[in-house]
């Protein structure tokens, strides 16, 4: 039986054109900032993200965790939407490395409105701690891939920064959330402090992902990122596959977009379950009856491996390596198990 893996877009294998550019690449020691390969993903991510600076980082999560680092002092609030990945998947992180608390507001989309902001704004008290950043989550994975737009990102951020707090976006999808909605990456952060956009999932490499900022931060990112253990030697053959992906392989998301509307489609109208509006490759059902592992069970049974998230929660992600025909055969086999 062919498997169909739906559980993530981290399932991509690296394109042939990948293989060959990590082959040959151009290596140096990335301790030294001397891996020209490196060099020129970090420089090409910053132009194409508008930001003076990029530090190539193993994971999401380090690029994340190293910008809370950061971006806050110990004893200060993170502010974010209580389904979001620094809360959700990045082990207390915050509390381990960097000794703030989350401060998580519940929202219907993940999305963080300037309302929803000033709603938590509290005047300094002595017994009070104060919020210091606030994380946006673009596209926002638990709430179905959904997209914020350029608008909402602008005024979250500046009624961010209006209120004294920095901002971190984590874009482990901008990219994503760009084709979506037919705009340049760049105008989705344009006055956060930082961005983390990661290169290995919907855009194939092996590993790595990207944080960026000001030229003073990365800095500071690159002594944070060896704190972190993340500091990385001839990393030449795995920025390699980064520059093709940024070169090539960011239009092509719009067919993910559209497959995975097929899945949303076919878990759309069943009783008990309700399935959250598909903007990029993102599907994800909400089933009433608390059954999502089993379901995931009696999909994987068929050929099709979808990812419980939790007791209720049920994802699929599309990506390069399903093709739309894998995805309509995907889709055939949901109405079957849960009709």
């Amino acid at each position: 039986m062919n498997v169909i893996d739906l559980r993530s877009d981290t399932m991509t294998k690296p394109t042939p054109a990948m293989r060959q550019a990590m082959a040959g690449a151009e290596v140096g020691d990335d301790f030294y900032a001397e891996d020209p390969t490196v060099n020129r993903l970090q420089e090409q991510a910053a132009r194409l993200l508008g930001f003076e600076a990029a530090l190539f980082v193993p994971s999401g999560t380090m690029g994340n965790e190293i910008a809370l680092a950061l971006l806050t002092s110990p004893g200060q609030l993170v502010l974010t939407d209580e389904r979001s990945h620094v809360i959700e998947y990045e082990l207390a992180g915050m509390a381990a490395h960097s000794g703030v608390m989350p401060r998580v507001l519940r929202t219907e989309d993940g999305k963080l409105t300037p309302e929803m902001l000033r709603a938590a704004h509290k005047p300094p008290a002595a017994n009070r701690p104060g919020i210091g950043l606030v994380v946006l989550e673009n596209t926002h994975n638990l709430a179905g891939g959904i997209v914020t737009t350029v608008a909402e990102m602008q005024a979250s951020i500046a009624t961010a920064h209006e209120l004294g707090w920095r901002v971190h976006v984590d874009g482990a999808r901008l990219w994503n959330a760009a084709v979506a909605l037919g705009v340049e990456p760049k105008a989705l952060v344009r006055n956060a402090d930082t961005l983390m956009v990661t290169l290995s999932k919907g855009l194939c490499c092996p590993v790595g992902s990207l944080l960026l900022g000001s030229a003073e931060l990365m800095v500071r990112a690159r002594r944070q990122r060896q704190l972190f253990g993340g500091g990385m030697r001839q990393s030449g053959v795995l920025a390699a596959a980064g520059l093709v992906a940024l070169d090539t392989l960011i239009p092509r998301l719009a067919e993910d977009h559209v497959h995975a509307r097929l899945l949303t489609d076919a878990m759309t109208g069943h009783a008990g379950i309700r399935v959250a509006a598909s903007q990029t490759n993102i599907a994800v059902a909400i089933l009433d009856a608390g059954n999502a592992p089993e379901v995931a069970a009696a999909l994987k049974g068929r050929g099709v491996l979808a990812a419980a998230m939790d007791r209720r929660t049920l994802r699929l992600v599309t990506h390069r390596d399903v093709s739309r025909g894998d995805c309509e055969r995907a889709a055939q086999v949901l109405r079957e198990v849960l009709a």
